[in-house]
């Protein structure tokens, strides 16, 4: 079994996008898909709409979606070719809670492939990947303790690579793949490529649809 982590420094960056692009180029690997959503105050963990509940049974809440018009993050899983696709809420800083249920749909996954930072403080995944957008300023907190951790990095091509992030330059880190994005196309043969050489996936380019 593999575990992929998609992660990334903020929202609307196309983390999504790039979970459902590498489910869509590699269907042999049959994907568990896992959205991880933590909501701050004022959002109910159970439907993530707006509530003022304070009960303790209202701090995570695991669904699967079954709906395939793809109107939701998990339902674009669904589309893409996941055989399965969850989606887990959390009150921020209460995902722990969640882990043990979420540790058991793992293990009844064939593969895995999941979007979120904040998991990474619970295991250890065979590969993780953090998507970038240079011309978004937000550095989310999670993403930043996790960026040392990335096995590569995704990044907008539509930007040269620096942004304001407190001295954080994408060209001056080491070592680690950059892969060079262009949305609508958020998946490229050379991601692909890379995920088949770390996971040992048969050495054949499938496609995007």
């Amino acid at each position: 079994m593999a575990i992929v982590v998609i992660g990334g420094h903020s929202r609307n960056v196309g983390k999504t996008s790039v979970v459902a692009g590498l489910i869509a180029a590699l269907p042999a690997y049959n994907w568990s898909a896992f959205k991880l959503t933590q909501f701050g105050h004022g959002r109910c963990s159970l439907n993530g709409k707006p509530c003022h509940c304070a009960t303790s049974d209202h701090t995570w809440a695991i669904s699967e979606d079954k709906d395939r018009s793809g109107k939701s993050d998990s339902s674009r899983f669904l589309v893409a070719g996941a055989k399965r696709s969850f989606w887990v809420r959390s009150e921020q800083g209460r995902l722990a809670e969640a882990i043990p249920t979420i540790t058991r749909r793992l293990a009844e996954s064939e593969n895995a492939i999941l979007e979120s930072n904040s998991i990474l403080q619970f295991i250890q995944p065979d590969l993780y990947i953090s998507v970038l957008d240079p011309a978004i300023q937000d550095f989310k907190g999670s993403a930043l303790a996790a960026f040392s951790k990335a096995d590569a990095l995704i990044v907008n091509a539509g930007h040269n690579g620096y942004a304001n992030w407190n001295g954080i330059a994408l060209d001056g880190i080491p070592d680690r793949p950059v892969f060079r994005m262009s949305p609508p196309n958020y998946v490229t043969e050379g991601m692909v490529d890379f995920l088949r050489a770390k996971l040992s996936l048969p050495s054949s380019w499938s496609g995007l649809p």
